[in-house]
Parts: structure tokens; sequence; C-alpha cells
């Protein structure tokens, strides 16, 4: 019987997850109760971010990140064509344009010079994505956004347990947003968080997140009794469970042993792979570390990228390709969106194969792994 297929990414479930689950259901509250503001207090304390907000998925943080930063019709937010199509859809959901600039080749993180370019009198953001687990270049973004009068927004879906110059993920940017589906650093199963140091931007996540209501005495216009509560903005059902969130806080107690794991393993690859004819290995930047989401080989002749590809699902991987480029779909090639605007991009993505990271890989697998894409090179590559 042949191996089972190793995915490119896969959750951590243990015991004590399941019981964390466990005692929400036996509990009085399912959802929008204490599980959700332990979760919120976990993440602050994980982060450093001021204010944690979790939603329901990595995407409706987007939503509620780029609301909160006051993005809206007329506006342009700038952001890497590198990443999954919801960093730039959720900007159309709020009627703003998304403006893709190019990438640094080395990373396949957004370039900095290539943000300032895009800077017209239209901006309201710009959005850095942390790809495949490294921080973008904060820096040199947050001096451009001071200067420029622009949010700094970051999407680290990718990197939640990396560190930038020091500095954890969570404060690197005026917002910044989580995902907590299945493949990423910790899971709620599906499920995002807006987190950020900016007091007005949690009170409108946390109203955003539930229709717009508001409780809070503090925040009310009338106040009318102990029951009162007042819808004051358009906003949507984001909220997430205590049975998901009770998940998170679980999850988030490992979270160090998580990104320790995903970096032995791309150590081991960086050792066993270095040899492999035709391919190109991860870049770094200096003073960030990591999270792995990804491991990413790229193909030096990206015309053999597919033939490589199906090599290694021939091998029992079950690689993917991390990204095309968002205004490649056809959706954005209908709003108008043309091919070759973003070159460096485009050729990264042509060459890219995520090969199988995360925690719960054994040696022994990413042995399995690293000789797989070694046969794949050398029989398709050399």
């Amino acid at each position: 019987m042949p191996d089972p297929v190793i995915p490119y990414g896969h959750q951590s479930i243990d015991d004590d997850d399941i019981e964390a689950v466990a005692r929400v259901l036996r509990s009085d509250y399912l959802t929008t109760g204490p599980a959700v503001a332990a979760s919120e207090e976990d993440l602050q304390r994980a982060t450093g971010a001021r204010h944690a907000v979790v939603v329901n998925s990595g995407t409706a943080a987007l939503h509620t990140a780029y609301a909160a930063a006051g993005i809206g019709p007329g506006d342009e937010v700038i952001t890497s064509p590198l990443t999954f199509a919801a960093t730039a859809n959720a900007a159309l959901f709020l009627g703003a344009r998304p403006v893709f600039a190019d990438i640094d080749s080395a990373t396949g993180a957004i370039d900095s010079a290539a943000v300032e370019a895009a800077i017209t009198p239209q901006t309201r953001a710009m959005v850095a994505v942390d790809y495949a687990g490294l921080p973008a270049d904060y820096d040199t973004l947050r001096e451009i956004a001071t200067r420029r009068g622009i949010r700094l927004i970051a999407d680290a879906a990718h990197s939640l347990g990396a560190t930038y110059n020091g500095r954890r993920v969570g404060g690197l940017a005026d917002i910044t947003i989580l995902s907590f589906h299945p493949v990423k650093a910790i899971t709620t199963g599906e499920g995002g968080a807006v987190l950020t140091d900016d007091d007005a931007a949690a009170d409108f996540a946390r109203a955003f997140r539930t229709h717009g209501i508001v409780r809070a005495p503090a925040l009310l216009r009338r106040q009318e009794g102990p029951w009162h509560q007042e819808m004051q903005a358009l906003g949507h059902n984001y909220r997430l469970t205590d049975i998901q969130a009770a998940l998170g806080s679980s999850q988030l107690r490992k979270l160090d042993r998580f990104v320790a794991r995903r970096r032995e393993i791309a150590a081991a690859y960086d050792k066993a792979l270095s040899g492999v004819p035709g391919i190109i290995l991860p870049g770094r930047r200096e003073g960030s570390e990591s999270a792995w989401h990804l491991y990413v080989v790229r193909v030096l002749d990206g015309s053999r990228r597919r033939e490589f590809f199906e090599a290694l699902q021939a091998h029992g991987l079950g690689v993917q390709v991390h990204y095309e480029p968002v205004y490649r779909h056809p959706y954005y090639e209908d709003l108008g969106y043309a091919g070759g605007l973003c070159p460096r991009a485009e050729g990264f993505s042509a060459a890219a194969v995520s090969i199988p990271i995360y925690p719960a890989l054994t040696d022994a697998q990413v042995v399995r792994v690293s000789e797989a894409v070694t046969l794949a090179g050398r029989e398709v590559l050399s």
C-alpha cells in the first residue's frame, strides 16, 4: 500500500484542545460568552497589542480592519498581488479600489519602493502581506505611511509568532489582522482577529462584528435603561463563537512550540535541499524571524514548474501554489486589471511550489519530503 499523501499544511489538535471545546459545550454559553473575552485577552498577551477583537474568519478580519481604518468609496488601498484574494477583496467590499504594488523577488514581500510609487491623492491605506510567515519591511513602510499620511495595515494571516527586529507581529502596523484557518499557526476551525493599539479602531471593530450595535454605556447616544443597545453603524454578523474561542485559547498556549517546530523543519529543508538542481530556496530578511507558515521553493526554469509540481504529487506530496497574482483572477480581469502589472510577482508566482510544513510533521516525513523534492529536481530540472 502506498504511503499516504503528506499535505502542504495541517492542523495540530490535541486532547487538551478537545477538552477545552467540551468544557464550553457543557457550559451556559456557546457564543458571545466569557470564552470570547478570554481569547482576546490571551491574544493581547501573546502579541503585545492593546486590543484584540476576534471575528469568524480572516476575511472578516480584513473587512473589519479596513472599515475601522475609514476606507470607503473612492479610496485606494495599496497591497501585494502575491496573496489570497481576500486581501484585495475587502477593499472592494467597501467600494474602494485595490492598487497592486510589485514584490521583492527574494522574499515575496511587497516592495517598499513600489508602494511609494503607487501612492496617489486617493490612497487611504497600504496593506503589507507577511508572505509565508516572514514579516514585511515594516520600518520602511511605517516611514512612508507617516510621511504620506496614510494608514499602515498588516495582513499577518501567515505570521503569528514571527518577529521583526525583536518585535512581535501584532504591533508593527496601525491595525493587524490574523487568520485562524486550520493550516495557520493556530486554529479555531475558521476565525480571525483584528489587533490594534487604537482605541477608536477597536471600538469600531467590536461594533462592526455585531451588526454595528454598541452596548457600552459610555458609547450610547441615549440612556434609556440597562436593556438599551444601539445600532450606530451598518455592521455584520462576524462574531466568533465561544466554542471556537476556547479552541483558539488552547491552541495559543502552544504557539511557541508550534512555531519552533516549523523553524526546525525549515532548517532541515534548507540543509537537505541546498544542492537540489534547478530550485531556489526561500529568502530571508536580516532581523526577522519567520513563523514559516509556508516553505516555498521556486523553479529556476518556470516553464517546467508544472512538470516539477506533478512529479512531487507522484511522490506523494500534497503540494500547492501560493499564489496566482490576485489581478490575474478572471473577476479582476473583468474589472480591467491587466497582466504584466507586477512582473516580479508574476515571475515569482510562475515558479513557486509550496511543500509540506506544519508542526505535526514527523522527522521521518521531513526526510520523505526532502527526498521527494530532491528526486523530482533531478528527474525534471537537472
